[in-house]
């Protein structure tokens, strides 16, 4: 009987599955003109996960690359260095794509570009978050924190789709996933999104999103909670033990984000997910190791290692 694979419970050995399965994914970093990139590039480069390509300026290529060894594309500003990344995913020439010190709205204007982009019709763009918290016991996902603002119940079953994907490739057999509200009651008149809740509720249990439990409503501390969810008498399939929390709307996925990071000072990663490779998409004051761990999320997940 074959040995059952262990549950992905931290970081560390995110990287060490990644070198297990010998994955080493061709990144296409825009626009690395500042020294947290050029770290976290050059650390994940050095672990054998990524095969940098960078698309930065004359004198980056003679200060970084020339030193790391990097191939690079020289170009002129962050909007061309976009473009440039994107027409090499389209072209099949990269895995994954990393924004650097660029305008994130010049990047996400060239990956959804209608002629020339890299988002397939129909297909719902979203950003998903791993993080693992001092004091909870295994990775948390979760989404939306920065792109869609008001999930409509066909983009939310696509969020569904996209992380329970993700805790697969995490080795995550049934992921739990929460459908979050600040209680566990439906209330159709004041957050008629609820009642979808219900439907994504017995579409799970019919199958449709593959292996997973799914419940909700529920607040964020009986998802992750057991004592509270026992001392609120619920009964639910996630039992306090969310591998998953999909969030009603940007506003409370991003807080959720922002608080984690400052207070709990949570090791996070990050991807947005639906265009043709993942796209990391940092912001400025995300640390070195955060945009390190972003790359192996990016590398694991990337579309062509067959998740």
């Amino acid at each position: 009987m074959p040995e059952k694979k262990k549950t992905v419970t931290n970081f560390r050995q995110l990287t060490e599955l990644l070198q297990q399965k010998n994955v080493c994914k061709r990144a296409a970093i825009v626009w690395p003109e500042e020294s947290h990139t050029q770290e976290a590039v050059a650390w994940a480069a050095k672990e054998g996960f990524i095969k940098p390509l960078l698309i930065c300026s004359e004198m980056t290529r003679k200060t970084f690359a020339a030193k790391e060894g990097f191939d690079n594309i020289v170009t002129t500003d962050g909007t061309r260095a976009a473009l440039e990344a994107v027409r090499m995913v389209r072209e099949k020439k990269a895995d994954i794509i990393m924004k650097g010190f660029v305008n994130t709205d010049d990047l996400l204007r060239a990956i959804l570009d209608k002629k020339q982009g890299i988002l397939p019709k129909d297909t719902v763009m979203t950003h998903i978050t791993v993080a693992k918290l001092p004091d909870y016991h295994k990775l948390l996902f979760f989404t939306d924190a920065a792109v869609i603002p008001y999930p409509t119940d066909l983009q939310r079953r696509e969020q569904i789709k996209y992380i329970t994907a993700f805790c697969h490739a995490f080795l995550i057999e049934c992921p739990k996933i929460s459908l979050i509200h600040c209680s566990e009651k439906v209330d159709a008149r004041h957050f008629p999104y609820t009642e979808g809740y219900l439907t994504l509720k017995d579409e799970a249990e019919k199958g449709v999103f593959g292996a997973c439990k799914i419940d909700g409503p529920l607040d964020l501390k009986t998802s992750c909670s057991s004592e509270a969810m026992r001392l609120k008498q619920i009964a639910s399939p996630i039992n306090g033990d969310a591998d998953a929390l999909l969030f009603p709307d940007i506003e409370a996925g991003n807080l959720f984000y922002k608080t984690i990071t400052l207070f709990c000072h949570a090791e996070t990663a990050a991807v947005l997910q639906g265009p043709l490779a993942p796209v990391v998409l940092p912001s400025r004051g995300d640390s070195i190791e955060s945009k390190f761990y972003s790359l192996a999320l990016a590398s694991l997940i990337s579309n062509n290692h067959g998740l």
